[in-house]
């Protein structure tokens, strides 16, 4: 994916900034799905253009708001699947995945927050749609950003093909994990409410389980300490290992505007503890137990009964794949386009 000689001939423009990222989360993840199907799907339709990768992120920020534009200038649309896009630009049309960093600043830096303060209400309203991914993060944009209700569409994120309950187990090896685990995923972030699992922590380390935490361990996001094994950002090659191999996913975020592990975890044939908060009860409808975010005991307790209690683990397993069997991403590629397509006949 790299921008080209001259400026795009095709109608839409897709921003990939986020796809050339080198670690992936779910923002990444839509983005570098959407890079890759979209033009597959319908190749006259769309022409990728991305950055050099050392301007994936900070850096790439003055890219976005400026060469972005350019190159995007003979197109009719703009799309953006990462949050951000050209705010001066008019024919944006941007995911927005949720407003965390208004609704959770502590959780991020200042610089950050002031940038998302300053740009999502100006891009939001300014956009010919807002795309997001659940109905709880439709309904924090257009309280949020002030964002007209019939200008945000509801498109769910997918769950890739490779998340199965038979994937190849050796990356748990590979990380050192000898024993039973319990996986967390996501960023060590405050927001990630890691800390709500200490007691878990203990609890399942008395019956030889160890908590698990498969993500990007940043200094200035870290949350209390609390005594699980940290891998650091873990490959995406040997994240369905991680998930096939664990013993439960323990999702305690309080805030969520999708909750992709959830959907992967159950793809992967495990059953999720977690948080009853943000867009998780809507993601995992009914095929997880949910727990209240700000109680150790629940999540202490919860853990160790789908992990022991057969009967439960089972119910759980069983939900969780019909759950996660329907969200793919060729579905939310063929959303995307048709919206598009929508958009591009009243142009």
């Amino acid at each position: 994916m790299s921008q080209r000689a001259v400026a795009p001939a095709a109608p839409v423009a897709i921003n990939a900034r986020a796809a050339v990222r080198g670690q992936v989360g779910g923002v990444e993840r839509l983005a570098r799905e959407m890079a890759l199907r979209l033009p597959a799907l319908r190749p006259d339709r769309y022409q990728v253009i991305a950055p050099p990768p050392g301007l994936a992120h900070r850096a790439g920020h003055a890219w976005e708001q400026t060469v972005l534009p350019l190159w995007a200038r003979r197109c009719a649309l703009l799309y953006s699947p990462a949050n951000l896009a050209p705010v001066a630009w008019r024919r944006n049309v941007v995911v927005i995945h949720d407003v965390a960093a208004l609704r959770h600043p502590d959780a991020y830096s200042r610089p950050y927050v002031a940038y998302q303060r300053r740009q999502l209400p100006l891009l939001a309203r300014r956009a010919r749609r807002v795309i997001t991914v659940s109905e709880f993060s439709r309904a924090e944009l257009i309280e949020a950003l002030g964002v007209a209700p019939e200008r945000v569409t509801v498109i769910p994120e997918g769950v890739d093909e490779r998340f199965s309950p038979h994937a190849d187990p050796a990356p748990a090896a590979r990380y050192g994990l000898a024993r039973s685990y319990v996986l967390v995923v996501g960023t060590a972030s405050r927001r990630k409410n890691l800390s709500v699992l200490e007691r878990a922590a203990r609890t399942l380390a008395e019956r030889e389980i160890d908590l698990v935490l498969a993500g990007a361990d940043r200094s200035y996001l870290r949350d209390a300490a609390v005594p699980l094994r940290r891998l650091g950002y873990v490959a995406e090659d040997d994240l369905p290992g991680l998930y096939a191999g664990a013993r439960a996913l323990a999702m305690p975020s309080r805030y969520e505007g999708f909750g992709l592990p959830c959907l992967e975890a159950m793809a992967s044939g495990i059953p999720v503890v977690a948080a009853r908060s943000g867009a998780l009860p809507e993601t995992c409808a009914g095929a997880a137990l949910l727990v209240d975010s700000d109680d150790p005991d629940q999540f202490a307790e919860a853990l160790l009964m789908v992990v022991r209690d057969a009967g439960v683990r089972e119910r759980l397993i069983d939900a969780g794949r019909r759950r996660a069997a329907s969200f793919s991403w060729s579905r939310t590629a063929a959303l995307t386009d048709g919206l598009i397509g929508e958009l591009l006949a009243e142009s």
